[in-house]
């Protein structure tokens, strides 16, 4: 595994709140003219907003200017942590003067990040970040291609759930997605399939990362919520397992007419038993990190917490094993320097959060919200259908943590009159987000697969312009639609594996 991409994983689990990291931020730049305008209106609305907050206005008015503001700010590439900060306490400063900004700056931070629910998170980074300086991308590609390879579209099947498997123990989708570009891609374009199905079958193989335990952003979401890690991680399951299955469905059809017609039974032969189960030996850290995390977990014989330090030495000891004579220790190191980043850069931007949070709640937006839900007559599955629309909506130019961070202080308050899990919602947001990564015209998995289809050993000769991964991710969004739909109309999918651990302790 390459250091790029171990650093564009790393830098994916911190938020892209550390700085611009290399592919993973590069939006397409609008031209000349075009680009100052859009930087003006973005300065007009970011002073406008930031002088409002300092009217004589009513608090909901303050607290929306200052979401324009931050809006801003992310627009401009300031940090997220930054970009919730800086309105928080401006707001803040606003409603209720000095005393009150120092008092926050005095104890916030040290309160936010010192609860002991949330030392699980540099144990998964670490776990993750280990495994890929141990190289397992390569060997789950080629285990799923041995095992799948006889099906329709046989090499986009077992990208796709070599790409389940990298996402469930690296807990990235940009990370993952990165890595099997470069392997799956010319796999499938010197096959013959067609472009838009190599290309889709990649984008859509790191969805489940971020609900198959270890999941950074779940750990969010229940850093944000106030609800229990472990319970949290393990109602990601059941989703992650169904947008792996039915992407996997979908793939099949689509390589009716998109996969090369072959003799499967043919070069199903190609591939012996013995191939398959030596393949197996070479993937053994997955299965048992999983089984270490979630029957942890699931039993009760670890917390979130313990079943976290229990992967990483685990991770830690497959390190060695897997890079042994060839500088474990140099690999351990990186992954460590790697994993301090991507704490700070978390625990700063919960900082953010939680004063963003308890400004909104000075404002009383969230409050506001929810009488305004409840003056529309919105039962659960309506207000949850008009979410998926806003969160589609929000998706198309806000990435993931943004559009959470904005969203759940403010619909605290509205998930609880509806009676709707918090568990449950936790999945539902995180889905909603993955569904950011991909959705044109600013998803960021589109530019980091475009940029590397650029690359001659991976594009295969073919010209792949950003147009044709735009296509590739439109033909896979009915099916992601279509989770989120079952979803909604079945929540037991995410709560029934919690409320069976809740039951066996």
């Amino acid at each position: 595994m390459s250091a790029d991409t171990v650093d564009a994983t790393a830098e994916t689990v911190a938020g892209n709140s550390a700085g611009d990291g290399p592919g993973l931020t590069d939006h397409p730049k609008t031209s000349g003219r075009s680009s100052w305008v859009i930087f003006a209106i973005t300065m007009t609305l970011l002073i406008g907003s930031t002088v409002a907050m300092f009217l004589p206005l009513v608090p909901e008015a303050i607290g929306l200017s200052a979401i324009v503001l931050m809006l801003c700010l992310i627009f401009l590439r300031l940090p997220v942590a930054l970009a919730m900060i800086v309105p928080a306490f401006l707001g803040m400063y606003a409603l209720r003067g000095e005393l009150l900004v120092e008092s926050m700056f005095r104890t916030l931070p040290y309160g936010q990040v010192t609860e002991w629910t949330l030392s699980v998170v540099p144990m998964f980074i670490l776990m993750g970040l280990l495994l890929w300086r141990a190289g397992l991308t390569e060997s789950l590609y080629s285990a799923g291609r041995k095992w799948l390879g006889w099906m329709p579209g046989g090499l986009a099947v077992g990208t796709n759930i070599a790409g389940a498997g990298l996402a469930s123990v690296s807990g990235s989708s940009v990370g993952t997605a990165y890595a099997l570009a470069r392997i799956g891609i010319p796999e499938m374009l010197k096959a013959g399939y067609d472009k838009r199905l190599a290309i889709g079958a990649v984008i859509v193989a790191g969805l489940p990362g971020q609900l198959i335990p270890p999941s950074i952003m779940l750990v969010i979401y229940a850093g944000i919520a106030e609800v229990p890690i472990g319970p949290q991680l393990l109602a990601g399951i059941g989703p992650g397992i169904l947008v792996a299955v039915l992407f996997t469905v979908m793939i099949v059809i689509f390589a009716k007419r998109w996969a090369p017609a072959v003799d499967l039974k043919a070069e199903a032969a190609q591939v012996t038993w013995g191939d398959r189960f030596g393949s197996l030996v070479k993937i053994w850290p997955v299965p048992v990190l999983v089984l270490v995390i979630v029957w942890g977990m699931f039993s009760g014989t670890f917390t979130a917490t313990e079943a976290g330090a229990a992967a990483a030495v685990v991770s830690l000891v497959i390190t060695f094993i897997w890079k042994w004579g060839n500088g474990p220790f140099r690999a351990i190191a990186d992954a460590s320097v790697a994993t301090i980043s991507s704490v700070g850069a978390i625990f700063f931007m919960l900082i953010g959060v939680e004063a963003l949070s308890r400004m909104f709640t000075l404002t009383g937006i969230s409050t506001g919200f929810a009488e305004l839900v409840e003056s529309m007559d919105l039962n659960r599955v309506s207000f949850l259908l008009m979410m998926m629309v806003v969160y589609i909506v929000l998706g198309t130019f806000m990435e993931p943590l943004p559009m959470m961070v904005l969203t759940i202080p403010i619909l605290m308050p509205t998930l609880e009159s509806l009676e709707i899990s918090l568990l449950w919602y936790g999945a539902f947001a995180v889905l909603m987000g993955e569904l950011a990564v991909v959705t044109p015209p600013v998803g960021i998995l589109a530019f980091i697969i475009h940029q590397i289809t650029k690359e001659p050993e991976v594009n295969q000769g073919q010209n792949i312009r950003l147009n044709d991964v735009f296509n590739a991710c439109w033909w896979f969004m009915p099916m992601a639609i279509l989770v989120t739909v079952i979803l909604i109309f079945f929540p037991e999918i995410s709560t029934w594996i919690p409320e069976m651990a809740s039951s066996n302790q």
